[in-house]
């Protein structure tokens, strides 16, 4: 697993830890990328799997090096899209009430994450 701090409010109250799976016909087909780290985020589900879409298999290339699937997915976490969601609610709150979304998030990373090495982000 890796541990990574995010950069962006509100997630960056903590750090999150991911598991980066390889299947045996990698580079043919994606690694599976889970977050081990509850997170309050409508692009990824309770079970932690996350929806990137460069590790989906029509978008995957056998090219693809694992530091960009987690510079792809650190980029997924720090803008929460309502397009690209596994949990309409959350999908649903950050389009009609953000507010309500970020204090939730905000919240939720305090009380789960794990906390953060080094200085913390501006």
């Amino acid at each position: 697993g890796v541990c990574v701090p995010q950069n962006n409010p509100p997630y960056n109250a903590g750090a999150f830890r991911f598991e980066l799976t390889f299947s045996p016909h990698h580079p043919l087909s994606p690694p599976c990328a889970t977050l081990r780290t509850s997170i309050y985020h409508p692009g990824v589900d309770p079970q932690g799997h996350v929806c990137q879409p460069l590790t989906s298999p029509q978008h995957w290339a056998p090219t693809t090096r694992a530091v960009q699937v987690l510079q792809d997915l650190l980029l997924l976490l720090d803008s929460p899209d309502p397009r690209r969601a596994l949990r309409q609610d959350l999908a649903r709150e950050l389009q009609d009430h953000p507010q309500d979304f970020w204090r939730r998030a905000e919240e939720h990373t305090r009380r789960h994450a794990e906390p953060r090495h080094g200085p913390p982000a501006p």
